[in-house]
């Protein structure tokens, strides 16, 4: 049997772009000061990192044409300590990245770039019609691939404390892609976090994992269709795909199923969410297959449910947020002829705003469920209390923060 592997962090309301692929990787360990880099002047800083590339082997004139002029932007600082005014709610995150328009548009592309995609996939085990939902999903198939200079957004994060020691990682990473000479500076150019080109790679991922699909010396994941398939296609076969299974698919739960089954952790055999009555949304019986599964509830009991399998687990890698791997799922199905969610979007779906989930927070807290610190934001903490919460009052536990459970709090 093949075995579903769990993952350690999971964030259910990260939108799109929260972690770009590898993002929570750091391959090479920075040799980064006890001394917060921001209390140093910028250039002398920025001399610093010249001195380290130096010494890791970098070429004097590449890190001179990547760090000569470089200022700090304060629009990536402000992006990276902003906070989401408002939780997306599931049906609006669907809405949002699967249109109508990106599933026609990306059943051509899987047309015209066929014998490509298949040679990828013969390659590295990995279906077609997932290596252009993940294109979709990054870029909408090239299209927003970012405008702000790598080089300047990475030392920018990197000199700032909250997160340096992965950034000046990521900046030496980004470094060494010019100093191999896959990219010139000027076009060297990506998110505002440093995800870089049409699969949105971090430096570290591309260092990891980028190849030079069409034998022409360079790694180009920004124009060259045969890198950017086989670089994206690598990465999920490292990370571990397995091209003789799907993603998932939506299920029918039977009424009083045991809610604290639901649990990525808790992976079953087919065999046993079959014998607990889980079936296919139409009604008919789960596949005969000897691998294992979880069930995923993306918007509580009233929402859709999933069985997911392992290949689940990979595109969470590349992106940790239940709402992106579902929806990369979904639309690789609609991309292969399927047909919509059989669930269907309540009348009243509505997102939490920041305030309402503070408000959450303190109610939980102040009625005896811990939340932690409150901070407007639904993490692992206020789930569990939000599930404590229900069961405690007969509600079903699905750990779902919605507007009628915080009129439910407000009330009492």
């Amino acid at each position: 049997m093949r075995k579903f592997i769990t993952i350690g962090s999971i964030s259910l309301f990260m939108g799109l772009g929260g972690v770009a692929p590898g993002f929570a990787q750091d391959t090479t360990v920075a040799q980064v000061s006890t001394v917060p880099a921001d209390t140093v002047p910028f250039v002398v800083w920025l001399e610093g990192v010249k001195a380290e590339g130096l010494a890791r082997g970098l070429k004097q004139s590449t890190l001179d044409a990547a760090l000569d002029g470089v200022e700090p932007i304060e629009r990536v600082l402000e992006l990276d300590k902003r906070q989401p005014e408002f939780t997306r709610t599931f049906w609006g995150y669907l809405e949002s990245f699967i249109t109508q328009d990106r599933i026609d548009r990306g059943k051509k592309l899987l047309v015209t770039h066929a014998d490509l995609l298949e040679r990828v996939a013969r390659q590295y085990g990995v279906q077609p019609r997932f290596l252009v939902s993940f294109w979709g999903m990054e870029t909408n198939f090239g299209d927003y691939t970012g405008g702000f200079p790598v080089i300047g957004s990475v030392a920018t994060l990197a000199y700032d404390d909250r997160r340096a020691a992965f950034f000046r990682a990521e900046l030496f990473h980004a470094l060494t892609i010019l100093d191999q000479g896959h990219i010139s500076v000027k076009d060297m150019n990506g998110s505002w976090a440093g995800a870089m080109g049409q699969v949105q790679f971090m430096p570290s991922t591309f260092t990891g994992y980028a190849v030079d699909g069409n034998g022409d010396g360079h790694k180009d994941i920004w124009t060259n269709l045969p890198d950017i398939f086989s670089s994206a296609a690598n990465y999920l076969s490292q990370i571990g795909w397995d091209d003789t299974e799907t993603w998932g698919r939506e299920v029918q739960l039977p009424d009083g199923f045991n809610l604290d089954l639901v649990d990525l952790k808790a992976p079953k055999p087919i065999s046993e969410w079959q014998a607990l009555g889980v079936r296919r949304a139409d009604g008919r019986d789960l596949p005969q297959a000897d691998i294992e599964g979880a069930i995923v509830l993306p918007a509580g009991v009233k929402g859709p449910a999933f069985l997911v399998y392992g290949n689940f687990n990979a595109i969470m890698t590349w992106n940790r947020s239940i709402y992106y791997a579902l929806a990369v799922g979904y639309l690789s199905d609609r991309l292969d002829g399927k047909g919509p969610l059989v669930a269907q979007k309540p009348a009243d779906d509505a997102p939490l705003y920041r305030k309402d989930v503070l408000d959450l927070q303190y109610l939980l807290t102040a009625a005896g469920f811990d939340t932690g610190k409150p901070d407007g934001m639904v993490g692992p903490m206020t789930r569990a209390a939000v599930k404590a919460y229900q069961k405690a009052n007969g509600l079903p536990p699905d750990g779902y923060p919605t507007q009628d459970l915080l009129s439910d709090l407000r009330k009492r």
